[in-house]
């Protein structure tokens, strides 16, 4: 199929589909007329990719799961390697919320202490 039919089935942009491509995680092969090919298997393996993505992971942490992104991966027990790379992601993803609350906290200060209002109030500009 190509890119197009790929991009359509799977809900995922042309340019995401040479994304991963160009991280070794899809491939292709070139038609006479320069097209990229892609097998029916790629359906698969770029919803994996979707769904680690979607997760939090990273296209790095993604590549460290090529063996098995073309079987079920929702439903496959995690390897240590796996679990490794999640708990390092959900660390990174825990100190940016801590790091965004706690500008929120003092954005939210900063304009209480200047309007003499409660910031943080729904409707509140």
């Amino acid at each position: 199929m190509r890119i197009g039919e790929l991009a359509r089935r799977t809900g995922v942009s042309a340019r995401s589909l040479r994304h991963y491509e160009q991280a070794g995680l899809i491939a292709s092969e070139r038609a006479a007329n320069g097209y990229r090919l892609y097998e029916e298997g790629a359906v698969v393996r770029v919803a994996n990719i979707r769904y680690l993505l979607d997760a939090g992971l990273t296209l790095d942490d993604v590549s460290a799961f090529r063996s098995c992104l073309d079987g079920d991966l929702p439903s496959v027990r995690p390897s240590a390697r796996g679990l490794e790379i999640a708990r390092e992601r959900l660390a990174v993803l825990d100190a940016r919320i801590a790091a965004q609350t706690a500008a929120r906290e003092r954005l939210a200060a900063a304009l209480a202490d200047r309007s003499g209002s409660d910031a943080t109030a729904p409707g509140v500009p």
